[in-house]
């Protein structure tokens, strides 16, 4: 059983309500792929009671009028499978969501999802059964089928995932204040199951030691030398496989990185980060997206996010 039972499980849950808020995040960061994220302060909140029986479900802003509203909605199936796993029956549920990560978009709009359930669980499961910060990653990984997301969604900042025969692990670290993160996102969304269709199943040997070498670098990019952030963010192993399907997102990367700005594919994309080190490079990346892009790109000036995903009980 996933948690520590500590009260009876058939403690009445009617009535407990929680509010969550949620990070977007960023994964692989370039050379990082699986394996590094990035919590960005972009949120969604959501407001999740148990109620005696049902599920009711609203949704406003990003996903309005697209997600299901029932027991099919990503946060309520999160929820239900963190009850399972804890061993206690699943009460109704009242979900109000308020939205603002954007979806199919890179920025882990499906990674928040279900971190925001199982941590709502843990909220309204609170007196009744304990969980370890392991054991909330394990829950997460299981529903999202890798941690490079829900890591940082769960604990903040930057995070090292990675699996173990006992399960997912994770270390964060703090960023350098230097670190200036700029999000382009453009109209049109990325199915993250294509993207890692075109990923091969192995590498040359020559490209894989490239990745480690930056990976490595990019870690200390990050928390201690920001200058370095350009040739730390190359990468070899998974985007130039993935850049016939983004054709835009590779030519505005290669534009970016041509005028010297550490652009990279958020995540599964077609999103890009440019992990500026200055907030003035950051809005020279912004102009020069401005002036050569061939379609509408949103530009978002995000700080890096140090807290992850939080939970407030709220009496009812």
């Amino acid at each position: 059983m996933t948690g520590t039972l500590v009260a009876p499980a058939e403690t009445p849950l009617a009535g407990r309500a929680v509010q969550v808020k949620v990070p977007a995040t960023s994964a692989n960061l370039g050379p990082g792929f699986d394996t590094l994220g990035l919590a960005l302060a972009r949120y969604d909140e959501l407001e999740i009671e148990a109620t005696e029986a049902g599920v009711v479900v609203e949704v406003h802003g990003v996903g309005e009028g697209e997600v299901p509203l029932d027991a099919s909605h990503l946060v309520v199936r999160s929820i239900a499978h963190t009850f399972e796993r804890a061993g206690v029956a699943l009460p109704g549920l009242k979900l109000i969501a308020h939205n603002t990560i954007p979806h199919g978009r890179g920025l882990g709009s499906s990674g928040a999802a279900i971190v925001a359930g199982v941590v709502a669980a843990k909220g309204l499961l609170e007196g009744v059964v304990d969980f370890t910060a392991d054991e909330l990653l394990e829950l997460a990984t299981e529903l999202e089928g890798h941690p490079d997301n829900v890591a940082p969604a769960l604990f903040g900042g930057l995070t090292i995932a990675w699996v173990t025969p006992e399960g997912p692990r994770h270390k964060k670290l703090i960023v350098h204040r230097g670190v200036s993160p700029l999000v382009l996102v453009p109209e049109h969304e990325m199915s993250t199951a294509l993207a890692r269709s075109l990923q091969p199943e192995s590498v040359p040997h020559e490209d894989a030691v490239f990745n480690v070498s930056r990976s490595a670098l990019l870690v200390a990019a990050l928390i201690q030398s920001p200058e370095l952030l350009f040739q730390a963010t190359e990468d070899k192993l998974h985007q130039h496989y993935r850049a016939a399907a983004m054709p835009e997102t590779d030519r505005l990367i290669r534009a970016l990185r041509e005028a010297g700005h550490p652009a990279v594919v958020s995540g599964a994309g077609p999103s890009i980060l440019v992990l500026a080190s200055d907030p003035s490079e950051r809005a020279a990346a912004t102009a020069l997206v401005e002036r050569v892009a061939e379609t509408v790109w949103q530009a978002l000036p995000l700080a890096v996010d140090f807290k992850g995903a939080t939970v407030v009980n709220a009496e009812r």
